[in-house]
């Protein structure tokens, strides 16, 4: 689903196609645009499929067609040893939702790309009210592509990767535009905002907590972990992600950032979010920053490796460690049935003020994805957050704080949060 961060209230989608004159217009905008090209490949493919639907051959766009019509392989060629259709096409699904989240590109015909399918789909977007109403919410990657340009030609990952990236960063989109949606239009439901003071005048704990990224007047950034292969777990510093392995996120970094988007929506704050692999270090220096995941988001492993509290691969197990007792206490993820079924995770809720960036950070992060579901549950409710500070100096929100949380998980969904530890200086 193509998703516009700027909209009228009354917009609404033609039913009738638009005009071939009109998508091969916006096709041009497209390829020409630096997400398409800086590749040879992506260009081709979104082209060629485009024409062919165009001139009516919408049913020939099979996977082994367009390998040889639009790549020059034979015809006889492996599509499974040569996934070039199939990582190509993900790669054209990715980039065509970073084109349209653009604010720059609201209004344009929409071209896409469905998933599962390799006949693209056209919309054209009208626009009945002279008042739009903005969301700045800049994609993933997009700011990134554009200041530094891919790579004339990245090595294709394996299919399943590909497959996986694409139909997350639609997960991902998805769940913010609903998130928001609900947000503007029906409440927010289980995510909850700062609520009134306890007495006239003085802010609750949540607000004080969020204090720091509310009040600022530059962008905050969502920084989100995307597993790789190539991070070195068992070291505890953590090389950069090579460019073009950006993985795949999960359903429990896409809650988390829900619940943490809430408490800046209502102050008018803007934010973007981004993916770890594709986050540089100008980025978080340019204003506060939130830190979703650890093992799958090397900017937690770096910020946390000097903590109090934070995250280490000792003897092949992902650890939360607390490295101010002797000897050091560890916490580490408890099974039911080893590797798979998961009865215990341990995560930690962190908020500090950076030295290195010199930038305001909150950190939400579990061993795995469910220790960060639960992470997040204490930055937004009110009780749960109250539990942590009550093991927290007073003047709480003047110090550097961690805290360690750990949550029973229960077919796959962590329970409510217990705070076991909480350091502050």
């Amino acid at each position: 689903m193509g998703i516009s961060p700027q909209f009228d209230k009354d917009t609404i989608l033609s039913e009738s196609l638009p005009s071939a004159v009109l998508i091969r217009e916006q096709l041009k905008r497209l390829v020409a645009h630096p997400l398409f090209t800086n590749s040879k490949r992506y260009p081709v493919l979104l082209t060629y499929t485009v024409e062919q639907t165009l001139l009516g051959n919408a049913g020939d766009l099979k996977e082994r067609t367009i390998g040889v019509e639009a790549f020059g392989r034979e015809p006889s060629y492996d599509v499974n040893l040569d996934p070039v259709v199939r990582t190509t096409a993900a790669e054209v699904r990715k980039r065509l939702i970073q084109y349209y989240y653009n604010p720059e590109h609201a209004g344009e015909l929409v071209i896409e790309l469905p998933l599962g399918s390799y006949v693209p789909s056209f919309r054209e977007v009208v626009h009945h009210s002279s008042a739009p109403v903005e969301i700045s919410l800049p994609a993933p990657h997009v700011e990134s592509l554009l200041q530094h340009p891919v790579a004339s030609e990245i090595p294709s990952p394996e299919p399943k990767r590909e497959i996986a990236r694409s139909g997350v960063y639609n997960w991902l989109l998805t769940a913010v535009a609903l998130f928001l949606a609900l947000l503007l239009g029906f409440g927010i439901g289980r995510v909850k905002t700062p609520g009134p003071a306890a007495r006239p005048g003085e802010p609750t704990n949540l607000a004080r907590f969020w204090e720091p990224i509310t009040a600022t007047s530059s962008r905050v950034t969502y920084c989100l972990g995307v597993p790789t292969d190539s991070v070195d777990l068992q070291s505890r510093t953590v090389p950069p992600i090579p460019a073009g392995e950006t993985g795949s996120l999960n359903v429990y970094d896409v809650i988390t950032l829900a619940r943490s988007i809430a408490p800046i929506v209502p102050k008018n704050g803007e934010f973007r979010v981004m993916a770890a692999s594709d986050t540089g270090f100008a980025q978080l220096r340019e204003g506060p920053f939130i830190l979703i995941g650890a093992f799958d988001n090397p900017w937690t492993m770096r910020i946390t490796q000097d903590l109090p509290i934070g995250f280490e691969y000792g003897n092949h197990v992902r650890e939360v460690v607390d490295r101010t007792t002797s000897p050091k206490t560890i916490w580490t993820l408890q099974w039911q049935v080893p590797g798979k079924s998961l009865a215990r995770d341990y995560a930690v809720v962190a908020r500090l003020h950076d030295k290195v960036t010199g930038e305001p950070v909150i950190i939400l992060a579990g061993i795995l994805g469910e220790g960060t579901e639960a992470a997040s549950e204490v930055v937004s409710n009110q009780a749960y957050l109250d539990a942590v500070l009550q093991k927290a100096p007073k003047n709480w929100d003047k110090m550097n704080l961690e805290a360690v949380v750990e949550a029973n998980v229960i077919e796959g969904h962590p329970g409510p949060p217990t705070v076991i530890a909480v350091r502050t200086w």
